[in-house]
């Protein structure tokens, strides 16, 4: 099956299963509402699809919420198999993504680097401006 339309898929089932937590049709306690779902990815014979799992709780939380969507990943197919138009639904597999929780920590120690200025630097570039 093409590229896109594997992306397309995995863009599709991203939203229904957002929708189905949003909407609060998971009735696991551990599946929280603040849960995110950033990307799935679908094998090339659609029997697959990795479904990765984020969230801005702490990380414990958050496995704990991949674990719920793992017991009702039977439910979350059958819902699934409803509204996508594929003869074969694929099996899902959540994963712990910490991916955007690595981002932020980036960006925060980025941010709370230090700007140095050479003060010799500073005089060379005042001496050129007031020549133009």
């Amino acid at each position: 099956m093409s590229e896109f339309r594997l992306a397309r898929l995995g863009e599709q089932i991203r939203e229904e299963i957002s929708a189905l937590i949003c909407s609060g049709k998971i009735k696991d306690p551990r599946v929280s509402s603040l849960l995110s779902i950033n990307r799935v990815i679908v094998s090339g014979d659609l029997a697959y699809a990795k479904v990765y799992v984020s969230s801005f709780l702490d990380e414990h939380k958050t496995k704990q919420g991949v674990r719920g969507l793992e017991n009702a990943s039977g439910f979350i197919r059958t819902s699934l198999a409803k509204k996508l138009h594929v003869r074969q639904c694929p099996e899902l597999t959540f994963i712990f993504d910490k991916s955007i929780k690595e981002g932020i920590d980036m960006v925060n120690k980025l941010e709370s680097l230090e700007y140095f200025t050479d003060p010799d630097e500073d005089e060379g570039t005042a001496g050129s401006s007031e020549a133009d």
